[in-house]
């Protein structure tokens, strides 16, 4: 039967009660409260019994400790499904993220509960390293290096916040590494003038205006998709828009062949009509420029700087679910011409770097400050690619 004691210098009771060896034992109810420590002892001996019974499974052993801390304390043991938790934390960064960055967050979190099915409904406690380190594996076999070493750094965010919550004593995607890539991988390039041109010929006028805000801001793609005409000031020359990946501010100059560009588009009475209307709206209903980066891939193709991709499984495995194979341009790679061209024409480290949005990795941004006009001055030292 158990009971209680107490013992010097302790202000709790301490329960006397029987293991399943027969050998008596004692240990601290955490109370001192007469009552709960009582009802604390008799729990724990109806869990030592049951034990010697072989009727102690792992859901009453959660159980029996869920009800032994409720005693304890004011508040319930925490306690959630990985499912559960993970709808709670996209709820939550739906309120935090852009729609684009939300979709991203909720395409790993649902591969992610498919790679561990099994697992999805159980206690978020029962997730280890070696499940995330396989999703990563997995990944990493359909996807690039970098795609599934992003998917991680989400997890990461993830199950960091479930262990600051008191859901997990740990971090199990903090002891997986980050994937090295490849030797052989393909760095990104700049782009040749003689290429840019050949590009935009083979481009529509709604792709041209693209690839020139491309090049004359060196914003990335999904940017570029969603300005309105609320984001141009024709009257001062500007360009003012909030990145979607970094929140960063821009003041950028239109200057040149893109302001002849704008200056031609035929422009409405609505502040929030899309610049480019076709891309603007599949950014809205897709929440993210994949299907852009295809589109621009296929100007590539045309253009005769990249080969065409299959859609359907190919005998050497390559398709949709495969591995996409890289190429060394993109329209990303308008940002490393930006800056590469920028750099050509004498422009400072810092300038540059404040008229492309690269944050330095020893000066703050928010000690950063340099004016527009120093970067219309810079704006203007790019070249035209129609002359």
């Amino acid at each position: 039967m158990a009971s209680l004691r107490k013992k010097d210098r302790s202000p709790f009771y301490f329960a006397c009660y029987t293991l399943p060896d027969g050998r008596r034992t004692q240990r601290s109810t955490g109370t001192a409260d007469r009552r709960k420590a009582l009802t604390i002892a008799l729990k724990y001996e109806d869990a030592a019994r049951e034990a010697s019974a072989g009727r102690f499974v792992e859901s009453r052993a959660r159980k029996v400790i869920a009800d032994i801390y409720s005693l304890a304390n004011t508040e319930v043991l925490p306690n959630s499904s990985t499912r559960a938790f993970l709808k709670v934390w996209l709820d939550r960064k739906s309120l935090e993220a852009d729609e684009g960055t939300h979709s991203r967050y909720t395409g790993v979190v649902t591969q992610f509960l498919e790679h561990i099915k099994h697992k999805a409904g159980a206690d978020i406690k029962k997730v280890t390293a070696s499940d995330i380190a396989g999703f990563r594996d997995a990944a990493a076999q359909r996807l690039s290096v970098g795609t599934s070493n992003l998917m991680l750094k989400i997890l990461r965010s993830v199950f960091a916040t479930a262990r600051r919550e008191g859901l997990m004593d740990d971090n199990p995607a903090e002891r997986v590494m980050i994937l090295k890539r490849k030797k052989d991988a393909i760095e990104r390039r700049p782009f040749t003038m003689p290429e840019l041109k050949r590009i935009l010929e083979k481009a529509d006028d709604e792709w041209r205006g693209m690839i020139l805000f491309g090049l004359y801001t060196g914003q990335r793609l999904g940017d570029i998709a969603s300005l309105t005409w609320q984001n141009i000031d024709l009257s001062r020359e500007e360009i003012r828009l909030t990145t979607g990946k970094t929140g960063r501010r821009q003041i950028l100059p239109l200057v040149g062949p893109l302001l002849k560009f704008v200056e031609k588009l035929p422009a409405g009475d609505d502040p929030a009509a899309p610049l480019f209307p076709r891309a603007h709206g599949i950014l809205q209903r897709q929440g993210r420029a994949g299907n852009l980066s295809n589109q621009f891939h296929k100007i590539l193709v045309d253009a005769g700087y990249a080969t065409k991709r299959s859609h359907h499984k190919t005998k050497d495995g390559k398709g949709r679910n495969a591995a996409r194979e890289q190429n060394e341009i993109s329209f990303h790679s308008l940002r490393h011409t930006a800056t590469t061209l920028l750099k050509s024409a004498g422009v400072s480290d810092a300038v540059a770097r404040e008229f492309i949005g690269h944050d330095s990795p020893t000066v703050s941004k928010h000690y950063t400050h340099i004016p527009t006009d120093t970067l219309r001055q810079a704006a203007n030292k790019l070249p035209d690619v129609f002359n």
